[in-house]
């Protein structure tokens, strides 16, 4: 008898990015979403959209590439979230993420909450506790999940290091970039050094896995059979939106699998830069592509 496949949450923004070249659908826990789909597992999505053509054109596109979008309200007074993206400096990408939009604003639901107590996995990131509506919602369910899987995603100014600490500390695992570790072990007090740093971290919360993403320098992850790193790969950057989303989710794949983590490591690392190397955060892909780029 097979065995049953996880049932996985993703809890927050769902949003159009606005490139130079024009728009793609965006937000992260969407593009892990759509991660994961693409890696055989079928996550549900928990946000917002607005009652709009935009909104709509989004659900098509998650339907598209075979994502739950059931747990999607409408919203019918706010616009559907937008994100102005510069992608100038293709490797460091900085946003304008226009505010108040519908997934500020998801509403707690008695039928998503007996979900989010039923699933295996809850995925979560900073951006969706900026609002008072969506982050009370989201401190609800964390209260209900199991296993829960922190994407921290820290863009001025739509975070603060109170917010942000109590979102860490409700975790199971947390996935974060260098400078981010950085600033949270600042506002600790804890040592700045890699590797020092996540083992904080991971002991003053109790962490099962922390997770850390370099750019170009690859990753590190802390957990069950210690600490791992891995060099990344070098490949020639599109842009660099959702390839911490990609990485997340194919971490994500290979641990609920029981894989190694330097297997799922090395292979997060992978589909990470085949996605930096493609333009925009949900690029489709199979493993032949992205192994023959990287051979």
């Amino acid at each position: 008898m097979s065995t049953p496949a996880p049932a996985i949450i993703c809890f927050g923004e769902t949003l159009w990015d606005v490139l130079p070249q024009g728009r793609l659908p965006g937000g992260a826990p969407m593009n892990v979403a759509v991660h994961l789909r693409y890696q055989g597992f079928a996550p549900r999505v928990v946000s917002r959209l607005g009652d709009d053509d935009p909104g709509r054109q989004l659900r098509e596109v998650l339907r598209g590439k075979g994502v739950d979008d059931a747990g999607i309200q409408t919203d019918p007074a706010h616009q559907t979230g937008i994100v102005q993206a510069n992608v100038t400096n293709n490797t460091e990408v900085t946003y304008e993420i226009v505010e108040d939009v519908a997934w500020d604003h998801i509403a707690y639901d008695e039928a998503t909450a007996r979900r989010v107590g039923e699933s295996d996995v809850f995925v979560y990131g900073s951006l969706a506790a900026r609002h008072e509506t969506s982050r009370s919602t989201l401190l609800r369910y964390l209260q209900m999940a199991r296993y829960k899987v922190f994407d921290v995603n820290l863009r001025p100014p739509h975070y603060t290091a109170e917010r942000t600490l109590q979102l860490l500390a409700g975790a199971t695992v947390v996935k974060m970039n260098h400078h981010e570790l950085a600033q949270i072990t600042g506002w600790l007090g804890g040592p700045g050094d890699l590797r020092a740093g996540m083992a904080s971290l991971k002991d003053h919360y109790g962490l099962e896995t922390v997770l850390v993403t370099r750019a170009e320098n690859g990753a590190a992850v802390l957990g069950r059979e210690g600490y791992l790193e891995h060099p990344g790969f070098r490949v020639t950057v599109q842009d660099t939106i959702g390839s911490g989303d990609a990485f997340l989710a194919t971490f994500l794949a290979g641990h609920l699998r029981g894989q190694p983590a330097a297997v799922t490591l090395e292979r997060a690392g992978r589909v990470g830069a085949y996605v930096a190397t493609q333009r925009g955060a949900t690029p489709p892909y199979d493993a032949e592509a992205v192994d023959g780029l990287l051979r």
